[in-house]
């Protein structure tokens, strides 16, 4: 139950940091969330991981579906994806994830005597 509750708190509070302060704001919303529901540092890592991998991956598919796929693609012919929307939008919600975890798992090992 920790897991889910750290997991959509993470997603929860990187989306709304996200509308009032830059990108990075996704990592000390996943520090706080790891900091405070206490877990041990491997699910606190996979529940940040996870949370930020969903929110970035959904916003990227919905701002992407919103014009139609035509920049994504661009950008996916400019980069060693083939065109590929779909593997950018993939990537997108790795590198959020990273973060997301990795400012997860400090804040687990940060709470830790």
């Amino acid at each position: 139950m920790k897991f889910l509750t750290a997991l959509l708190l993470t997603a929860l509070l990187s989306f709304v940091a996200c509308l009032y302060l830059p990108w990075w704001s996704i990592a000390v919303a996943s520090f706080l969330v790891a900091l405070l529901v206490h877990q041990q540092p491997v699910k606190a890592w996979l529940a940040g991981f996870l949370g930020l991998f969903l929110l970035w991956t959904i916003l990227a598919y919905w701002k992407d579906a919103l014009n139609d796929g035509i920049l994504s693609h661009r950008i996916a012919e400019i980069l060693p994806l083939g065109g590929s929307s779909f593997m950018l939008i993939l990537i997108t919600g790795f590198v959020g994830a990273l973060v997301g975890g990795i400012a997860a798992l400090s804040g687990s090992y940060f709470r830790k005597p």
